[in-house]
């Protein structure tokens, strides 16, 4: 069977090596470097895993940057392109995903589409009509960065918005793929999965803007964030996991997807949902001015990613703590191994760790790490347990 796979980011890369050991995969992406990295048999992210499989594993596919030989005789075409969420519309730049929809109907009229990339709720029922052609299908993703392909071999569950024999093939193949055997399969309307993909990362975001409020209190009131945490976990209906306090939620999916749900509100009653992406400001404004407060005279920002093992800078957190205090006057120097750049929005990039450590009188990081242990005393981060 052919299946061809658009995109090659976290989601794209990770479904396309998952299918690859059981089907004929064609990836495909604009990127020329990125198709170069994939046939060369290197990972072009960051994922220990992707690149370990892609090394080692005996996997039938390629890549292309042909979009009429990515889908000539194409069984499943998966489009796990970039949706960003576009501030003028409030809503996701679905434009990729339009596009790669329609080559698949001019080139593989047969095909069934399955849509990971995120979308507004109602978008699979706009593209269905717009088409004229119901095997446009939504099937979510629920993927970490830098753990994406494990996350596809454990998933913790498997939704498909569709009740078509189509669905529960797709299904059935993201299952044989997959390492773990009980995983949950659900079927569920188009709208209905559309839904459940943009209410689970609000979720975490809520969970994450909790967590960092408790913090931001126990800090404004001398307290020991610590043992409160750890204490409110001990509840088992709350339980002691995603609860690490950081800078704010950040990456690719919660800021976007949180924005996106609360646009989907616009004629229902809410509170909540506004409050989620509120409470991700008022964290960043509490944190700069703590920073702020230490009057320091040369900040150095450790990593702009929002986590280890990502390479994936994209809204993190810790970007708008330096916008705040360089707005204040604060200059800011910026070590990040990812980035070619000379300068950061006009702050140097020092790639020396050693020359970092020394010229920055103050260190902010979003998570620690064991290469600033020899500066403990120059690190303000608000994380308690070394974990994402």
């Amino acid at each position: 069977m052919k299946i061809t796979v658009a995109g090659l980011g976290y989601v794209g890369m990770s479904i396309a090596v998952l299918l690859a050991q059981h089907n004929s995969v064609l990836a495909l992406d604009v990127n020329a470097s990125r198709v170069d990295q994939v046939n060369a048999r290197r990972s072009p992210i960051e994922d220990a895993e992707i690149s370990a499989w892609l090394a080692e594993k005996e996997l039938n596919l390629t890549a292309t940057t042909n979009a009429v030989a990515a889908m000539e005789g194409a069984r499943f075409v998966i489009i796990a392109t970039p949706t960003n969420y576009d501030s003028r519309t409030n809503h996701f730049d679905t434009s990729s995903v339009e596009t790669v929809i329609d080559l698949a109907r001019t080139h593989a009229p047969e095909a069934v589409i399955v849509v990971k990339s995120t979308v507004p709720v109602g978008f699979i029922d706009e593209m269905r009509e717009r088409f004229g052609y119901d095997g446009i299908m939504f099937s979510p993703e629920f993927l970490r960065e830098g753990k994406a392909l494990h996350d596809n071999l454990y998933p913790s569950r498997i939704v498909v918005g569709d009740h078509s024999p189509a669905a529960h093939e797709i299904a059935n193949l993201l299952a044989e793929g997959a390492i773990r055997k009980d995983m949950p399969i659900l079927f569920t309307g188009t709208v209905e999965a559309e839904a459940i993909k943009l209410f689970s990362n609000t979720y975490l975001a809520l969970r994450v803007a909790y967590f960092n409020e408790l913090d931001s209190y126990a800090v404004s009131r001398g307290l020991n964030t610590r043992e409160i945490i750890e204490g409110v976990g001990l509840d088992p209906r709350i339980g002691d996991h995603y609860n690490n306090p950081s800078f704010g939620y950040g990456g690719y999916c919660l800021p976007k997807d949180t924005k996106q749900l609360l646009a989907n509100y616009d004629q229902v009653p809410q509170q909540l949902i506004a409050a989620v992406v509120e409470s991700n400001r008022t964290r960043k404004d509490f944190i700069a001015d703590q920073i702020i407060a230490r009057k320091p005279k040369l900040v150095g920002v450790y990593r702009l990613v929002m986590k280890a093992g990502s390479d994936n800078f994209r809204d993190s957190s810790i970007q708008g703590i330096m916008k705040r205090i360089k707005a204040k006057g604060i200059p800011c120097i910026v070590y990040e191994p990812v980035l070619n750049d000379a300068h950061f929005y006009h702050s140097p990039v020092v790639n020396d760790l050693s020359e970092f450590k020394d010229k920055a009188d103050l260190i902010i990081t979003n998570r620690l790490a064991p290469e600033l242990e020899d500066v403990e005393d120059k690190v303000f981060t608000r994380d308690l347990y070394g974990i994402d």
